[in-house]
């Protein structure tokens, strides 16, 4: 049985999970997936049965105040979400005949070389002297007019998802931190509109993977809808936030919280049974 005082630090980690999630692009599983294992004495698959479960609400939130807030390309988002809700199911099913320590493991794996990417790619930027002025955002074209994806754009776009979709399903997250860089180097979009754009693909992706992990019964659905309700305004904070913080720091937050996620994981495995 869960206590009230379970449910009310779920509910407040679920907004700190909304603000990172919406400001960097991702849908939380990052931190969710580390947070349950340590923090709620989840096993590792309702640990991530439960991430993908609490992914859905976050994403769709902070991907709607992106389109609105023109930080994102829908379209290319559309095609990745759609190219990973053909895949995610398969990585659910991976996990569900993989021990605990697998999941945990690759996943630090996989988020530990995003990092790594990420921060080195981030440290070769030059510093930004200052925010843009409001008539210098007008003419930036970082932030392009949403809906103007070219084919090239939208087949990438799918390609991603195909691969996203198979680490959301059986690590549990959404795979905002495989997207986003994939999204800058192979798509041609700023780490601004990646993080948009990848929030769109996340609310998709992580759907037929969440309802398979409802289907096997490893959700912990009291944990992950607390986590929602904090998680859903949070999420639409952090995306307004993005339009105000350089690029460059941007890329140097998400390197790092990766980094932090993917020791955290690799570690917890030596200090939970």
């Amino acid at each position: 049985m869960i206590v009230t005082g379970t449910l009310i630090a779920a509910t407040l980690s679920g907004i700190a999970i909304g603000i990172l999630s919406g400001l960097l692009g991702i849908g939380g599983g990052v931190v969710m997936v580390p947070l349950f294992r340590l923090g709620f004495g989840l096993t590792a698959i309702e640990a991530t049965a439960t991430s993908l479960f609490a992914i859905i609400p976050t994403g769709i939130s902070g991907a709607a105040a992106h389109i609105r807030n023109r930080t994102s390309q829908p379209a290319v988002g559309v095609a990745a979400g759609l190219g990973g809700a053909l895949t995610s199911p398969a990585g659910v099913a991976l996990a569900t005949m993989s021990p605990g320590w697998a999941i945990m493991l690759a996943a630090a794996l996989v988020i530990g070389y995003s990092a790594y990417n990420m921060l080195k790619k981030a440290l070769k930027m030059p510093r930004e002297a200052r925010p843009a002025r409001p008539e210098q955002e007008k003419a930036a074209p970082a932030i392009a007019p949403t809906g103007h994806a070219t084919r090239k754009q939208l087949v990438v776009g799918f390609s991603i998802g195909l691969l996203a979709g198979v680490i959301s399903g059986y690590v549990g997250v959404g795979g905002g931190f495989i997207m986003i860089p994939l999204f800058i180097a192979y798509a041609g979009i700023s780490m601004k509109q990646a993080s948009g754009t990848s929030l769109i693909a996340v609310a998709i992706l992580a759907l037929p993977g969440a309802v398979s992990q409802l289907m096997y019964g490893n959700v912990h659905l009291a944990i992950g809808l607390a986590v929602a309700v904090g998680s859903i305004p949070g999420a639409m904070l952090g995306a307004n936030l993005a339009k105000r913080v350089p690029e460059r720091s941007l890329r140097l937050l998400f390197g790092a919280m990766l980094l932090a996620a993917a020791a955290i994981m690799a570690a917890n495995e030596f200090f939970l049974p």
